[in-house]
């Protein structure tokens, strides 16, 4: 049957309208239904978020090979990748360089001793030590030397009571105050027992010895009953040869307390040569020995020596300047330019620097035998409007410093291992300088150079091809008192030229 075109066109025309219609329709009732037949236009709120595979469509997933695959796949990686990783630390392990083992170290070879011969002179008596704790504490030392506190007359024997305090020094009350707070800043105390303090010789006569060592022996008992952590006795080569000597070492060995911290025998020796020093502390059982070889009157070859000959005993050593007749610095440096070269020294050596107190600011030595008084309060500005000294200022804002100087050393040997506990290597030395290296395995190396002389020094820094050890061609300047040698600059260490009278410590880092 034929039927028109036109027809045709229209019926084709309708049924796209009703599609049409059916699709706006279904439309609306998707976007919640709309009146009229509107069209609601879609915004980017209408886009479909993406919420992921329901748990029901994962496990129909899980279950096929190429899942099974990949899971494995990855899990053999991250294995591979684990034990490639622990081989590459066990590999850097095995080939870095072994760390040597610290050396045993006790509370006096981790810092300086600090000596107050006479509390009166210091701060009024023994209650004023206790005071003065704080202060003390800045300088970071580990341990003061007490005295001798005890009563007697000079060259009496009759008279010497070890273990009853001289009532000017102050009393047992007043020691125990220092023994307490001093503790509690991780400072150890000693008490000087030396018995004839006052007279001629420290143990009378060779007659008395026995007796009177005996007598050092029960008051150290006391003493140490008391909380005191060690005695110090002066010549060391007397005292050593009574035979009471082993009584008195069995004292201090006996810590029957609930203390872990050891006891200390320290010893003074006068005169002696650095074999006869080294043979006393081999001999004689003492923790620590104080020696004077540093006598300004011997040159810098015999300190290097000096150290040469006991560098290997440096945990049983001290060294100072005047410590051992209890004299300041001051008397055997003429100025607090040298005082400060002291220090330096004595603080970069190996063993342990003792003070007397007032070294830290360079305080002048008394006249005879009379102790100087402590100065303190240098930190505090003179009053407004108050008359200046041109001259006194200018040397407390000096002091100021040397006391600055002397706590940035301290410092730095307390952090120090090369410093602490360092091996020593001997350099280039003459009548009026030394130098000298110290090291520790890895850590950072130390070198000291000091020029007391009242001219200039040149040093050419070389070590014995023997010693393993090499310089490096450049160091850093960490502490120097010399205008030309500046803090944190870099010098060669081809040679280096020091100011009558100054001293530098240069540092360089641990290359392999």
């Amino acid at each position: 049957m034929n039927r028109d075109p036109e027809i045709g066109m229209k019926e084709v025309m309708l049924n796209e309208g009703e599609l049409g219609k059916q699709l706006i329709s279904g439309d609306n009732q998707a976007a919640g239904g709309e009146k009229n037949g509107t069209v609601k236009q879609k915004g980017a709120e209408d886009e479909i978020t993406f919420t992921g595979l329901s748990k029901e469509e994962l496990m129909k997933v899980a279950g096929t090979p190429g899942w099974v695959r990949t899971r494995w796949i990855l899990l053999v990686l991250f294995w591979l990748g684990w034990v490639g990783m622990l081989a590459g630390a066990i590999v850097i392990i095995v080939q870095a360089p072994r760390c040597k083992p610290i050396p045993q170290m006790n509370w006096w070879n981790e810092g300086p001793l600090y000596q107050i011969s006479d509390v009166e002179a210091f701060s009024e008596g023994m209650s004023g030590v206790e005071a003065k704790l704080d202060d003390i504490n800045q300088l970071k030392v580990k341990g003061l030397v007490l005295g001798p506190l005890h009563t007697v007359q000079p060259d009496q024997p009759n008279t010497l009571s070890l273990d009853v305090i001289d009532p000017i020094q102050g009393n047992e009350k007043d020691l125990r105050g220092v023994l307490e707070k001093a503790h509690k800043k991780g400072i150890s105390v000693l008490l000087d027992l030396t018995p004839n303090y006052l007279g001629s010789a420290p143990w009378f006569s060779s007659g008395d010895i026995d007796d009177v060592v005996e007598k050092v022996k029960a008051a150290a008992e006391y003493w140490f009953s008391l909380g005191v952590d060690g005695i110090k006795i002066s010549d060391l080569t007397a005292a050593s040869g009574s035979v009471d000597w082993p009584k008195l070492q069995a004292v201090v060995q006996n810590n029957d307390t609930k203390s872990t911290k050891k006891r200390a025998l320290m010893g003074v020796v006068e005169g002696l040569s650095a074999a006869e020093v080294s043979q006393l502390a081999n001999t004689t059982g003492v923790d620590i020995i104080l020696s004077d070889l540093l006598s300004s009157k011997k040159t810098g070859v015999e300190h290097i020596k000096a150290m040469d000959t006991l560098n290997s005993q440096q945990r049983s050593l001290a060294w100072g300047l005047g410590a051992t007749q209890r004299d300041q610095l001051a008397k055997q440096a003429k100025s607090l330019g040298l005082i400060r070269l002291y220090q330096l020294l004595l603080f970069t050596m190996p063993g342990t620097p003792v003070f007397t107190y007032g070294d830290e600011i360079g305080l002048q030595a008394g006249q005879g035998s009379e102790s100087p008084k402590m100065v303190w309060g240098l930190e505090q500005e003179p009053a407004e409007g108050a008359a200046l000294n041109e001259t006194a200022e200018a040397e407390r804002k000096e002091r100021i410093g040397t006391r600055k100087w002397f706590i940035s050393l301290s410092d730095l040997r307390a952090k120090e291992r090369s410093l602490l506990h360092g091996d020593y290597y001997p350099l280039s030395s003459s009548a009026t300088s030394l130098s000298f290296l110290r090291l520790w395995d890895q850590s950072e190396r130390y070198l000291t150079a000091v020029n007391w002389g009242t001219a200039p020094e040149t040093f050419k820094f070389t070590l014995p091809s023997t010693e393993g050890v090499e310089l490096p061609e450049t160091a850093k300047v960490k502490l120097s008192t010399d205008e030309e040698l500046k803090a944190d600059t870099t010098v060669s260490l081809d040679k280096i030229t020091l100011g009558p009278g100054q001293a530098v410590l240069l540092q360089f880092p641990y290359t392999g």
